[in-house]
């Protein structure tokens, strides 16, 4: 589970690359804070149709301060999640290739998992690797704008609870209501049965 103190910073337009019909979707640039988990967001559009049994996803690395780029991740009908290196037992899938997302999440992100994350989707025959670039940053405290965002995520939950509440409430007072009226209605007749009016 994604935790709160990760802030992805909105982007105003999404990243994508186009090759042989295959498209990347990514959030361009995500700010995370030291500990917490990350959710690394990658979507594909493929101009044939998504063969699940077919479909290859690659998660390579590039170091912020250069560096040999590595590979961190693969997905073929199921995922490798890597066997060693600083990201070993750190990633987990969280994609889902029918629904076109090849996401993963990173576990406890550090300081040195700053840099670029690669995502690659190949569907044959489209499988000339488009690939998506998100820039990770990792910080040691959240920013102003995301702890607004945080806050802001807060506000509207409590406002929606609060909402609904509200309604309940309405709802269950209209109905009392409408028992009550009810209730008078059928008591009527009664004492008119009981106490006939003689001439």
């Amino acid at each position: 589970m994604v935790q709160q103190g990760i802030e992805q910073k909105p982007a105003l337009c999404t990243f994508f690359f186009t090759v042989s019909g295959m498209r990347i979707y990514t959030s361009g640039e995500v700010e995370a804070v030291n500990g917490t988990d990350v959710r690394l967001k990658c979507t594909f559009q493929s101009s044939s149709p998504i063969n699940p049994s077919a479909v290859v996803i690659s998660w390579t690395f590039r170091p912020l301060k250069g560096g040999r780029e590595e590979s961190i991740f693969h997905y073929q009908q199921k995922p490798y999640p890597p066997v060693d290196g600083i990201f070993r037992k750190r990633i987990a899938w969280a994609g889902d290739v029918t629904g076109s997302d090849a996401s993963i999440i990173i576990r406890e992100v550090k300081f040195t998992y700053n840099g670029t994350y690669i995502c690659q989707v190949k569907n044959p025959p489209d499988v000339h690797g488009a690939v998506g670039e998100i820039k990770l940053s990792v910080v040691a405290t959240a920013s102003f704008s995301g702890l607004l965002l945080l806050a802001l995520a807060i506000a509207a939950a409590i406002t929606g609870i609060v909402i609904i509440l509200l309604i309940i409430a309405s709802c269950r007072r209209c109905k009392r209501r409408r028992q009550r009226e009810l209730e008078g209605n059928e008591e009527a007749p009664r004492k008119e049965r009981k106490d006939p009016t003689v001439w």
